[in-house]
């Protein structure tokens, strides 16, 4: 067998798996699986040349629906084609169109999603749609860089890569798919997005007014392009296919294997565990606030939200007090083990994680085990031990469990081997510099969050934090080719 054989069967493979699981109802719980240099910013404000004419479109797609792969590389290919030839501020009005669609209709589109998917939380979802068309970057982001010296001068550039080939997960269906579109297209690429099933209505919903918007705006179709049945064979196609010459995915530990193995640049989105830790310096009650304001996020949602927590026992109880006060229901061990039982299932003989457990509200939650919570409770909480089920897999819906630490030397050493070595985020809450210094060390994680929530923060935003690939929260230089151009013994004006 050849190594081309390999690969194509490491990807049907994977990507069947990872497919059924996300349609049948489970998701694989896997535990542990130069000097000298300036920036030269590039703006919106570059003269705006002629536009060359938009491609003329044979392809059987319309504003960016497709059932063929084949088509839509074609489209997305043609569409390519002409953006690579128009100016930074050409891409720019193509961004904020984007944006401005989002904008424009959020209250729509969040109940879209949220009727559709029936995960997570509506006033959420609304946030989540401020969000990405405020804070997620676009062409401002890109730069260049200079080198001039007595050789001559050397101009660093970021080209795109061309068409882009993604797979989006579930549970932030436009947040995903608008983060990508504007980082990928700021950056002169385009884009086939493979949606998944649950949410696939919106995909298509959003995309056409996408395409519709940009086409009015600037005369081109096809920048972003959906297909209409997501299947198996769609997204090996897009893992396979010659025109996409790269890949963005966002899922578990199976989707990203195959995608690493495509053979193609993969930037991959993979699982995480996001331990907290929690040590006898922090501000227990605002430690307690902000545990609840991260977990119940969307209903846990988010691959960097708090998962599992680890406190040391001087300040445990303290702690648990905390929590009630701050909206939390304190379960007892039984009931923590029966919550367990029905977050995780077997499944042909893997343990897998309850689809329908997934996003839900406290309330609906506790009634799985037949219990009736006062309204208003924002997560279920109580005591485990650290092997508990809930404590090492990610269980994406509204409890958390919470492990009590000789001190924070254990404390940080169980949130370590609760992570499972995925490098994607860890939390602590304390005053002791030491301590903060020493679980990041320890963690070694993409995103370390220290005293405060993990849906707050400075900086840009991604709904992709590629952690097996190494390039952390997205933005659009990291779907750009680093490109030098040497001029030698002229240039240096100096």
């Amino acid at each position: 067998m050849t190594t081309a054989q390999i690969s194509e069967d490491v990807i049907r493979d994977v990507v069947q798996e990872v497919l059924t699981q996300l349609r049948g109802g489970g998701s694989p719980a896997t535990p542990g699986a130069g000097p000298g240099a300036a920036a030269v910013p590039i703006g919106a404000s570059s003269p705006i040349a002629a536009r060359p004419a938009a491609p003329a479109g044979s392809h059987a797609g319309k504003w960016g629906i497709f059932n063929c792969v084949d088509e839509a590389a074609a489209a997305a290919k043609a569409a390519q084609t002409w953006l690579k030839q128009q100016t930074i501020a050409t891409r720019a009005e193509i961004v904020q169109t984007i944006r401005d669609v989002v904008r424009s209709r959020i209250e729509e589109l969040g109940k879209m999603e949220f009727e559709e998917t029936k995960i997570g939380r509506l006033d959420h979802k609304f946030d989540k749609l401020k969000l990405i068309i405020d804070a997620v970057s676009g062409t401002e982001f890109l730069r260049s860089e200079a080198y001039s010296g007595d050789a001559g001068l050397t101009v660093v550039e970021h080209a795109p890569f061309g068409v882009i080939g993604t797979i989006t997960p579930v549970t932030h269906v436009i947040p995903t798919m608008c983060c990508n579109a504007l980082q990928m297209i700021a950056a002169g690429n385009t884009l086939v997005i493979n949606p998944h099933p649950s949410g696939i209505r919106t995909a298509i919903y959003i995309t056409r007014l996408w395409n519709q918007a940009i086409h009015e705006k600037v005369g081109v179709d096809n920048l972003i392009c959906v297909m209409e049945k997501p299947t198996l064979e769609t997204a090996e196609a897009i893992f396979t296919h010659p025109d996409i010459a790269m890949l963005c995915v966002t899922g578990g530990a199976g989707v990203a294997n195959a995608a690493m193995a495509s053979r193609k640049k993969a930037v991959v989105a993979g699982p995480g565990n996001p331990p907290v830790v929690v040590d006898e310096t922090a501000d227990i009650d605002r430690a307690a606030q902000k545990i609840i304001q991260g977990a119940t996020y969307d209903n846990n949602l988010l691959c960097v939200a708090e998962k599992q927590v680890f406190a040391v026992a001087s300040i445990f109880d303290k702690l648990m007090n905390a929590m009630e006060r701050h909206g939390g229901y304190r379960l007892s061990t039984q009931q923590m083990d029966a919550v367990g039982a029905k977050c995780f299932i077997q499944q042909n003989g893997h343990l897998v994680l309850n689809r329908d457990v997934v996003g839900k509200d406290a309330q609906v939650l506790a009634g799985m085990i037949g219990l009736s919570v006062p309204r208003g409770t924002q997560i279920l909480y109580g005591e485990t031990d650290a092997n508990h089920v809930l404590v090492q897999h990610e269980q994406m819906t509204t409890v958390i469990p919470i492990v009590r630490c000789s001190d924070v030397d254990q404390a940080i050493e169980l949130a370590r081997q609760s992570e499972h070595g995925f490098g994607h985020t860890c939390i602590m809450h304390s005053m002791n510099v030491a301590n903060l210094t020493k679980m990041g060390r320890v963690m070694n994680t993409t995103l370390f969050f220290k005293n405060g929530a993990t849906n707050e923060g400075e900086g840009f935003v991604s709904y992709s934090i590629a952690t097996p690939t190494g390039e952390g929260p997205t933005s659009p230089l990291t779907f750009t080719r680093v490109r030098r151009c040497i001029m030698i013994g002229h240039l240096r004006i100096i």
